[in-house]
């Protein structure tokens, strides 16, 4: 009898054992304050990546702390190889710089208050500690790592008609691939369950889950029926309507189709990592920039993202797949969806099918194969908020 093997990538290893599927340094900025001094650190080092935040000063009680946690988040993220904090004073730097180095993963700190307030210095001394780290990452190889040490975040975007009946169905088969491989899948956007939450919520692998589940969406109901806002117009949105989706309910019934079929874990706040290994929905924001860092801050080091018309988005940390069910878009933006599913739409191809297909081509992505994303440098991260600054 042959057995067949799991399925593998190739990855760089990490001192915490969760690959990276990439190789990045980052220069991270964790304050408004020295943005540009990190980004003429950025611009004279060749090899880094870029991540600022407008905030970081004036934040308190769980405003910051979701600030924090998105921040370390990121750099503890696998596909960091290594991380330059680029601050204002010492003790919110290392207190983040603490944080990521629990990893293993190299993290060097320079704030203003190292340079006495002179920015100019801060990005001298920036760029020679970025270029070391960039040499030492080059030397770094990637190496067979097991499918099951894979994190995706799942996402949808301008979506339509096709993404419920096609692209969210196929990306909840390649779930489905990955979880029952041992791997771990994260689907957020909380407003976009409303009016389908009572089928995630049943599908809860504990009935603490399942409250979890229904109490988030009631919350997040809560908080725009107090600020006496319409979801029609809103959510769905203008592009959604236009693709045939008239209510949040019928929006959502398509929404959570990207979920799969297997046992919901649990709920994570957002930016929160998964503790154990399987599906996982993130209580967060539906716009598709401050969802996708969630994921990127939970430790995914992929994404998935359907669109129906198309949606340009993408992580600047994990590399996003774009995958659509319809020809005509997948035709228009054919440099720009990496991963057609038309062919279900066609009765050409399973969903069941095609779902093996797409895990085929997360293990190319996380083995190296860039992205159209990548290749056009649509890559970005936002921050979410949660309250006023003081």
């Amino acid at each position: 009898m042959v057995v067949s093997q799991p399925p593998t990538f190739e990855g760089y290893p990490r001192p915490d054992g969760r690959p990276g599927v990439r190789n990045l340094v980052l220069v991270m900025s964790i304050n408004g304050l020295s943005n540009r001094a990190a980004g003429r650190i950025a611009a004279a080092v060749r090899g880094v990546t870029l991540v600022t935040t407008p905030y970081g000063r004036g934040q308190y009680g769980a405003d910051k702390a979701l600030h924090r946690r998105q921040l370390a988040g990121l750099g503890r993220n696998p596909n960091a190889a290594s991380v330059l904090i680029v601050g204002v004073d010492r003790a919110s730097a290392d207190g983040i710089a603490q944080e990521i180095a629990a990893t293993g993963k190299p993290v060097e700190v320079l704030t203003l208050d190292d340079t006495h307030e002179d920015s100019l210095a801060l990005s001298a001394g920036g760029l020679r500690i970025a270029g070391r780290l960039v040499k030492d990452a080059s030397r770094q190889r990637r190496s067979a790592q097991p499918a099951d040490a894979l994190v995706l975040g799942v996402e949808c975007g301008h979506s339509d008609a096709t993404s419920g009946i096609v692209a969210n169905p196929v990306a909840g088969a390649c779930v489905d691939r990955l979880v029952d491989l041992g791997g771990t899948a994260i689907v957020g956007e909380t407003v976009e369950w409303l009016g389908a939450e009572h089928i995630a919520a049943r599908r809860a692998a504990t009935p603490d889950v399942a409250a979890a589940i229904v109490d988030a969406v009631l919350a997040r109901e809560a908080l725009l029926m107090a600020a006496d806002i319409d979801l029609t117009g809103n959510n769905p949105g203008a592009e959604n309507i236009r693709g045939g989706l008239s209510t949040i309910e019928e929006k959502s019934l398509g929404a959570i189709a990207k979920t799969g079929s297997r046992p919901i874990r649990g709920l994570l706040a957002h930016a929160q990592a998964p503790e154990a290994p399987g599906l996982h929905l993130m209580d967060g924001p539906s716009f598709s920039p401050e969802s996708l860092t969630g994921f990127a801050a939970a430790g995914a080091q992929l994404t998935l993202f359907t669109t129906g018309p198309g949606n340009s988005f993408c992580s600047l940390l994990a590399p996003t797949i774009k995958i659509c069910g319809r020809a005509d878009t997948s035709e228009r933006l054919g440099d720009q969806i990496d991963f057609d599913a038309s062919a279900v739409l066609a009765g050409g191809e399973g969903v069941g099918e095609a779902g093996g297909r797409l895990l085929a081509c997360v293990l190319a992505a996380a083995s190296g194969e860039m992205t159209w994303g990548e290749v056009h440098g649509e890559g970005a991260e936002c921050f979410t908020r949660a309250g006023p600054s003081m």
